[in-house]
């Protein structure tokens, strides 16, 4: 079944493809006035054009608002710009509100159309960037969060680079509690999800657990240079990222006691939620029993007596984790955020799983490690803020909680990301080829600590989650 990101992609590429036939015969005809052998010559330099400022997936307009909408009881407090210094109509700023972002309409000028617009934060001590879409021009949500003293005080300055703010803003407060000091429980769909999404969370939570879904053995030809055969590849990706899912969160200070790999299928769980009965292995390793990856789990668990790959064995094996481990927060993918099709599922599986099991958390956080319209989300370079991302359509109304990262903290993410195998793959030479034209062209710099673009995207200043609230109810057992 073709997902929705697939459709915006064949779409993006059929698109490019009707450029180049309308293209060609322009150049052709170019070169024949010319009178000179420049077909060559114009189309290296298109090509480097297009790799420069054209090879984004950004499937909307980026002069389009944001969309966004909030539950009620969230702060709404108007203000302006004055002097490049945010300055509310009141002070009415609560001494609670942790998670902060400001409402602004963006215009970017005409050197934004060929460099990346960014607004630079100063609060007198330290320098936050976030970016946005070249060529922008409505809403966005720069992210505020842990600014709030400076804010209060009047000193927080805002200045855009390539872009203009338009002076009247309004800032939505936010008040969590410290989701940290609960009970935790990190849904990982792939070993390094967690990571990715919410490695200064569990790092610093009081009793944190880790599922991973599946193991991610998919997509291994980089394995194929040790000579192994496609299947071979894939069985040994399998191995390696499912080690890796219960290794890694002991970097952040989660016992091997409470990290659990449950060796489903990468891109089979929206197969298996069809036809709950059904056993669905590997598409590419040959495997068909998930016990193979389970040797090394703390606890038995249900899907372990018969080692079959069937929805309802993911459900019951969720159901025995929800009661062994009791979690008052389950960090998990964003349903309607997330395309990725095993990330959708995952809130399928875990209403189920409590559905079966009778504990019921108190709260979800939600997080998104992809996008469906814009690959380069969080944008701009590592360390900086995460800004809300782009939503033409409003999603369904949650809080937002967005912890700050200590310098110490996105240093140890750095490196439990750099023990995942699956992010350590070489970029290919084209991929490369883009990153040093970028690099000269329109400014843009990656981390040296890693080439993968998660690298860049997910060691921020801040993580973000969605708050959903599962119910009025307290967590209950059986």
């Amino acid at each position: 079944m073709e997902t929705r990101k697939q459709r915006l992609l064949r779409r993006h590429r059929r698109n490019k493809r009707l450029v180049m036939v309308v293209a060609l015969p322009v150049l052709v005809a170019l070169d024949w006035f010319a009178g000179w052998n420049s077909l060559p010559v114009l189309l290296l330099l298109a090509w480097i054009a297009h790799e420069a400022w054209f090879a984004d997936h950004l499937f909307y307009s980026p002069r389009a608002d944001y969309r966004y909408r909030f539950p009620e009881g969230v702060i709404v407090l108007p203000g302006v710009l004055e002097s490049g210094r945010l300055v509310l109509a009141d002070d009415a700023l609560p001494a609670d509100a942790d998670t902060l972002f400001l409402e602004v309409r963006v215009r970017g000028s005409w050197v934004g159309r060929w460099l990346d617009p960014h607004v630079l934060v100063d609060d007198g001590q330290c320098l936050d960037r976030q970016d946005f879409e070249r060529s922008l021009e409505g809403l966005r949500y720069l992210n505020l969060s842990g600014l709030a003293p400076a804010v209060r005080e009047g000193r927080l300055g805002l200045r855009g680079r390539f872009c203009r703010l338009a002076p009247e803003v309004r800032l939505y407060a936010f008040r969590n509690p410290d989701y940290a000091a609960r009970r935790l429980m990190v849904i990982a769909p792939h070993a390094d999800d967690a990571e990715l999404a919410a490695f200064g969370l569990y790092s610093r939570a009081r009793e944190a657990s880790i599922v991973t879904l599946t193991q991610g053995e998919i997509e291994a030809r980089s394995y194929c240079r040790m000579g192994l055969d496609r299947a071979a590849a894939a069985r040994l990706k399998g191995r390696l990222r499912s080690w890796s899912s219960l290794a890694v969160p002991l970097w952040g200070g989660v016992p091997a006691s409470r990290c659990v790999q449950l060796g489903y299928y990468c891109l089979q769980l929206a197969s298996m939620a069809a036809e709950p009965e059904r056993a669905f292995g590997s598409l590419e390793s040959g495997e068909t029993d998930i016990r193979t990856v389970r040797r090394f789990n703390p606890l038995a668990l249900p899907g372990d007596l018969n080692g079959v790959p069937s929805w309802n064995n993911l459900v019951g094996d969720l159901a025995a984790l929800l009661r062994r481990f009791r979690p008052e927060v389950v960090v998990l993918p964003h349903p309607e955020l997330d395309p990725h099709p095993d990330h959708i599922q995952a809130s399928r599986a875990l209403d189920e799983a409590i559905g079966r099991s009778g504990w019921r958390p108190a709260v979800r956080l939600l997080y998104a490690n992809h996008l469906y319209d814009n690959d380069r989300w969080p944008m701009g370079p590592a360390g900086g803020g995460i800004a809300l991302p782009p939503r033409l359509e409003a999603l369904p109304a949650d809080g937002l909680w967005s912890p700050v990262l200590e310098d110490s903290v996105r240093l140890d993410k750095v490196q439990a990301l750099a023990m995942q195998h699956d992010l350590q793959t070489p970029l290919p030479l084209k991929k490369r080829l883009r990153r040093i034209i970028q690099w000269v062209l329109a400014g843009r710099r990656w981390p040296d600590v890693g080439q993968d673009d998660f690298f860049r995207k997910a060691v921020r200043r801040h993580e973000l989650f969605w708050v959903r609230p599962e119910s009025d109810r307290e967590p209950r057992a059986d």
